[in-house]
């Protein structure tokens, strides 16, 4: 059943036909925009990394962060479209991101490869987290389809966490 327009767009409804007990779907909805939430704001902190750092390492990690941008901007897309697939509405703005997401601010005093590399690690490290919070909740739910999903997601977010802590460590 849909709910009416108005009022918080994380509780808009939708009719639909995929066959999971109506608490699953709310709480599936729920968490798929939480992550929408932070993969939005992953994306644009990794952008972020992208354009201001600075040093002898600027080629490679311009590089390397951007690589990493784009897994998160796929990431996103696949996380709104299976919370709208699940009758719900995605909250997928850069307001609504940013007034949902758990990551910290990313830190505007970085400036060299290392200080970006750190804030990067950082975060993939709490995102990789969430992921995988993201990956029980669904499981005991019992919608193996968004824990699937989340499950492609996590494998990549820890390469890109190896890829980058290796930038630093000895």
């Amino acid at each position: 059943m849909a709910t009416k327009k108005g009022g918080d767009p994380a509780a808009r409804t939708f009719k639909t036909s995929v066959k999971l007990p109506a608490e699953t779907l709310s709480s599936s909805i729920a968490t798929l925009n939480q992550a929408l939430a932070d993969t939005l704001d992953l994306y644009s902190q990794l952008k972020q990394a992208h354009w201001n750092l600075k040093g002898k390492d600027f080629y490679s990690l311009h590089l390397l962060f951007d690589e990493f941008a784009e897994h998160a901007e796929g990431w996103v897309d696949e996380i709104a479209e299976r919370a709208t697939a699940l009758g719900g509405y995605a909250t997928g703005t850069v307001r609504m991101s940013a007034s949902n997401t758990s990551l910290p601010e990313y830190p505007t005093d970085a400036v060299t490869g290392e200080e970006h590399t750190k804030a990067v690690v950082e975060r993939l490290g709490l995102y990789a987290k969430t992921v995988r919070s993201a990956i029980d909740s669904a499981d005991e739910m019992g919608d193996m389809s968004t824990a699937d999903l989340f499950t492609e997601i996590s494998r990549q977010v820890d390469k890109d966490l190896w890829f980058a802590e290796a930038h630093l460590q000895a």
